[in-house]
């Protein structure tokens, strides 16, 4: 489909604006450096207000940075108007033209390049194939679902074969389930097509689902960039740990260290752990990052505990339990079969040392 693969590298890019209230500069994006590998797909992913819409829209053009450099290819493209960036972006209000039908939607930009009719019918009935809207190009967009006005909006950015695709919150507009099969024919439709994307969302499920590099975004600068798989085993902050799935926090104290062994004191409890990737020492103050699924609740374990919540939830058995003075959140996936806690029960929670990741 793309002519050719792009990559996007942002070296040292800043964005100042100006509090209407306070009248101060504050920077929505600060001295951000990343390097997007052609034909990836990549999110940013953050809270409201993290930069990760500002930092899209610098690569589109419809933003300036204040400071650094944009290359796209290799190309330096900050003097670039948005029409002469090799980029399509789809919004998340779809922008379609209400008065034309699907055909002519698609064909916009095409038309705008003064293409042939030939070319043009060639290029639009070849995407709407992609993305599943063949036989409909007769159809007024004001007739269509949601779902249905989305693959129009991303048949016309793919239609013009762009180095790189920009998703802004795309799917934030539909309803959850039609949200999740999107996603997946978003991600479908940029493989075959071996385009890079850039996609932004806050939806944590959403970045895992479908992106190659996850880019976690806090108040402006960049927390952490990986897999899904590293982001959410290996987390370089609690910020991170927390804004990606579910984790507990428990407060210890490195007791020994031995390349990648070690053992920490939880409240009074000696915890063995294994994989240690980070500079923690003996004597050190260390974080344990427990998923809840990495844990059960057993009658013997490493950290003495409290039931305080047992729900059974079809698929798993949901846990809250207090070890001292720090709740934790247990998912035992499968419960049938296994010995069900009650409120108010001693126990033990347990898990596999190597589940646990040290800040």
């Amino acid at each position: 489909m793309a002519k050719e693969k792009k990559g996007v590298r942002l070296e040292h890019i800043s964005k100042i604006y100006q509090d209407p209230k306070t009248k101060k500069d504050f920077y929505a994006v600060k001295d951000t450096s990343l390097d997007i590998e052609p034909g990836s797909f990549v999110t940013l992913l953050g809270p409201s207000g993290c930069g990760k819409t500002t930092t899209l829209r610098m690569i589109a053009g419809f933003e300036s940075p204040d400071e650094g450099e944009i290359y796209l290819g290799g190309e330096p493209i900050n003097a670039l108007t948005p029409n002469k960036r090799d980029t399509a972006m789809v919004f998340q209000s779809y922008a379609l033209l209400p008065h034309y039908n699907i055909f002519d939607n698609v064909a916009y930009g095409l038309k705008l390049r003064k293409l042939d009719k030939a070319e043009i019918k060639e290029k639009v009935t070849n995407i709407l194939k992609l993305v599943g809207l063949e036989g409909m190009e007769a159809r007024m967009t004001n007739q269509l679902s949601g779902g249905q006005q989305q693959r129009v909006a991303l048949a016309r950015a793919l239609v013009l074969e762009p180095g790189v695709l920009l998703f802004d919150e795309p799917l934030s507009n539909l309803d959850a389930k039609l949200r999740v099969s999107m996603r997946t024919e978003i991600r479908r439709i940029q493989q075959e097509a071996g385009i890079t994307a850039v996609y932004v969302t806050h939806d944590q499920s959403e970045a895992m689902a479908i992106s190659d590099k996850i880019i976690i975004m806090e108040k402006g600068v960049v927390a952490q960039m990986g897999t899904p798989q590293e982001i959410y085993y290996h987390p370089t902050s609690e910020f991170v740990a927390d804004f990606i799935g579910e984790a507990n926090f428990l407060r210890g104290k490195m007791v020994s260290r031995n390349g990648s062994e070690g053992v920490a004191d939880v409240n009074g409890s000696k915890v063995e752990l294994s994989g240690l990737t980070g500079p923690q020492k003996a004597g050190d103050d260390c974080t344990l990052v427990l998923r809840p699924e990495a844990a059960v609740v057993a009658d013997e374990g490493q950290l003495p505990c409290k039931v305080i919540l047992s729900c059974f939830m079809g698929s798993y058995q949901n846990y809250h339990v207090m070890v001292g003075d720090t709740q934790v959140k247990v998912t035992d996936f499968n419960p049938k079969n296994k010995k069900i806690y009650e409120v108010g029960d001693e126990a033990f929670v347990k898990f596999d040392p190597e589940s646990v990741h040290v800040l």
